[in-house]
């Protein structure tokens, strides 16, 4: 069965020092698709040792954002991420399964 792409919106902003989010344009916000679910993954990382639960989020929002940027080039010559697919097939067969 095929699983219809989700579409996941990441923003970016820099915290202040008080702990307050910046003031002014200091966001980034992109979308990407992905065939995962990201809100299942991150939920089935909490066995992770060592990695405090922003740190389970980052690495598996890192690696999906990694992952699908190297799926989508595989015919791009000289593609920057070509070396960096087989470990990150590794990668993310050890931080949890494909969910769809």
């Amino acid at each position: 069965m095929v699983s219809t792409p989700k579409r996941y919106r990441v923003t970016v902003t820099p915290v202040e020092r008080d702990g307050l989010p910046c003031s002014g344009r200091c966001s980034i916000e992109f979308e990407q698709a992905c065939g995962e679910d990201w809100m299942r993954m991150i939920e089935n990382t909490q066995r992770l040792p060592g990695y405090s639960g922003d740190e389970r989020i980052a690495l598996v929002v890192g690696a999906r954002l990694l992952d699908a940027l190297a799926r989508s080039r595989r015919e791009v010559p000289d593609d920057p991420l070509a070396e960096l697919r087989a470990p990150l097939e590794r990668l993310l067969a050890r931080i949890g399964p494909r969910t769809a």
